[in-house]
């Protein structure tokens, strides 16, 4: 399964040449994230409203043409890998009005508590498991 999501780009994001500064690739990666937990019925809120967090513990991002001011881009995401505490999202960032890509990347993730202790999230919350599982490509 891949996650679309449509965003434009706004000027507090771009530089004095109207180019994407390119830390905020990663915030655009955390949108993706956040929507695709949406679409597979678990908000991120609600899952640490019941002390599960998905810190990055890698990250990682190439970048093949600079996204511009007021640019409508659609963040792709999918998850690649699904083992024990990890889980590892891949990314593209695409301009949506001639569909060339701008940038790929991932993150990596592990499930842990509010004291930052892994947790058996598959036991835990085994129907979102499943949809994570079953969503990789």
């Amino acid at each position: 399964m891949i996650n679309e999501t449509v965003i434009r780009v706004r000027y507090g994001e771009t530089d004095q040449m109207g180019i994407v500064y390119h830390a905020n690739y990663f915030v655009w990666f955390d949108i993706g994230r956040t929507e695709f937990f949406r679409e597979i019925g678990m908000e991120y809120k609600t899952l640490e409203e019941k002390d599960v967090l998905l810190p990055v513990i890698d990250v990682g991002c190439k970048y093949i043409v600079s996204a511009k001011y007021d640019d409508e881009i659609i963040i792709r995401t999918k998850v690649t890998e699904l083992k024990g505490v990890r889980l590892k999202f891949n990314y593209e960032i695409i301009r949506k009005n001639d569909m060339v890509k701008l940038a790929e990347g991932y993150t990596a993730h592990a499930f842990v508590n509010s004291e930052l202790k892994p947790i058996n999230f598959k036991k835990k919350f085994k129907d979102i498991w499943d949809k994570l599982e079953n969503s990789i490509e």
